[in-house]
């Protein structure tokens, strides 16, 4: 039996699978990300990563009911940073990925030092509120006393590694989103940057996610139930392990994930960096990818469904009776600012159109619709980079039901391919596991449905979409007055 486990946005999964990657068991345990402030999302390590850890490692190992577990992997979201001492006890809650937004200051400042286009040339994105070290240095200069004592540089997967084994290693596609500390052509640290960005800070170990790097200790064992000597790989950031779960791996195939962000990853043999994507290390050596991600999807439509009562089925039945275009709405669902392309932590969401008669259905609609316009604007963006789409591999929570889908397909005018399982980062984690201990996963969770665009909905969604595209120019100046309002609302 493989084990893996997920710490995601909003909730965390394991599954136990047998070594035709067929999966025996899955568990789930939902948790919330801390929101203190506008433009703030932290995770607790410990109550959030660890204790759903330890609680689903528990469940799964006693499901094994003595079978033997052979390796686990893990995966968690990131590029996060969570500070640590020299224990790998979390000084602080961890600052997570491009969602939070607080480094605006310290994006600029190392932009101005290092040039922006030197950092995208050799650390292969831009700078962004996706970037670790703006985040680090922003910790630096408002968090003095937790920076003294930080001894650690730690992101999900790392820190579950490094209390299961004691290693304090970070694979290489999670050290390549540490930008400007990480340099995408030579595959290694720079040293140069990072001294500069986090002087003193002794940085991780690097090693690929599927190499095996430790065995679980005899105190890790007594915590989680985990066997002792239970081998574990380096893991990585949730959305490449997802990937590999659902076959991503050839140049020109993507990865959709339909979960409370929408992202998009592609293939690629050669890095190819843009301002406006970010181009990383692949999760095997020899490869890399091209990421797109949007700040939020799913969390606009769980905000809906909470602001309008109801459940998501009911939701989607009525969403699926309106008519494509939502009977003239528009949304910009920038609720929590924008990543690709557009790396603006200002945007705010807007809905265009609203008259006395729209209901609830056509808001729903309009908001998947909003979101599938956004997946549009990241495959032109990198479509215009170089990286043509071959293959689009649909996966996540948002898959459930259909309509959302459908609705990407029928506005981006592509198909898409479901697996038989799209259990999430679960999977991909017990599929790099197996690879670490040289099982072949070849024909692991095979493709069963492919959703193909109605040409005639394209064809009517296609004016939305200039709509789109514009709206957010017409609008940008009024938003960030707006988000100016709310960040001094909030002190």
């Amino acid at each position: 039996m493989l084990l893996g486990i997920d710490i995601g946005t909003s909730g965390s999964k394991g599954v136990l699978v047998d070594r035709r990657g067929l999966v025996e068991l899955r568990v789930e345990r939902p948790h919330r990300v801390s929101t203190p402030r506008p433009g703030w999302a932290e995770h607790d390590a410990e109550t959030v990563w660890w204790a759903d850890f330890v609680a689903i490692a528990r469940e799964l190992v006693a499901a094994a009911d003595g079978e033997p577990i052979e390796a686990l992997a893990v995966s968690g979201i990131g590029p996060c940073l969570l500070a640590a001492d020299a224990d790998g006890t979390p000084l602080r809650p961890a600052i997570l990925y491009g969602i939070d937004t607080r480094a605006g200051l310290e994006i600029a400042e190392l932009e101005a030092e290092l040039g922006a286009a030197t950092v995208l040339e050799r650390a292969g994105s831009p700078l962004t509120s996706q970037a670790v070290g703006p985040k680090v240095r922003w910790l630096m200069r408002n968090e003095p006393r937790v920076w003294r004592d930080t001894r650690m540089l730690l992101m999900a997967s790392s820190f579950l590694v490094h209390r299961l084994t004691g290693r304090y290693v970070l694979d290489h596609q999670s050290a390549s989103q540490c930008v400007p500390m990480y340099d995408l052509m030579a595959r290694e640290w720079a040293i140069d940057w990072a001294e500069s960005v986090a002087p003193g800070l002794r940085l991780p170990e690097l090693a690929w996610p599927a190499e095996i790097v430790g065995e679980v200790t005899r105190a890790a064992a007594e915590a989680t139930g985990l066997p002792a000597g239970l081998p574990v790989t380096t893991g990585t950031i949730d959305a490449w392990a997802e990937a590999a779960g659902v076959g991503v791996r050839a140049p020109g195939d993507i990865m959709i994930m339909y979960g409370t962000t929408m992202f998009l990853t592609q293939v690629l043999t050669a890095p190819s960096p843009q301002p406006g994507l970010w181009t990383t290390c692949g999760t095997w050596p020899g490869t890399y990818t091209c990421a797109a991600g949007m700040a939020t999807s799913g969390a606009v439509t769980d905000w809906l469904r909470a602001l309008t009562g109801g459940d998501f089925g009911e939701l989607v039945d009525e969403a699926a009776r309106v008519p494509p275009g939502s009977r003239g709405l528009l949304v910009l669902p920038y609720f929590a600012g924008e990543r690709t392309p557009l790396f603006d932590p200002d945007a705010r969401g807007m809905i265009a159109g609203l008259t006395l008669t729209h209901q609830r259905a056509e808001l729903y609609r309009a908001v998947l619709e909003g979101t599938a316009y956004g997946v549009r604007h990241n495959l032109e963006a990198m479509a215009a980079a170089g990286g043509h789409a071959t293959r689009l591999v649909a996966v996540g929570g948002g898959t459930k039901g259909g309509l959302w889908t459908r609705i990407v397909s029928d506005v981006t005018g592509l198909s898409q391919q479901l697996p038989a399982d799209t259990v999430g980062a679960a999977l991909g984690d017990a599929l790099l596991a197996a690879e670490a201990i040289g099982m072949d996963t070849s024909t692991w969770n095979p493709i069963i449905t492919t959703i193909d665009p109605d040409p005639v909905r394209t064809a009517h969604y296609d004016p939305y979409y200039r709509h789109y595209r514009t709206l957010y120019e017409s609008t940008r100046a009024t938003a960030h007055f707006l988000a100016a309002e709310q960040h001094r609302a909030a002190g």
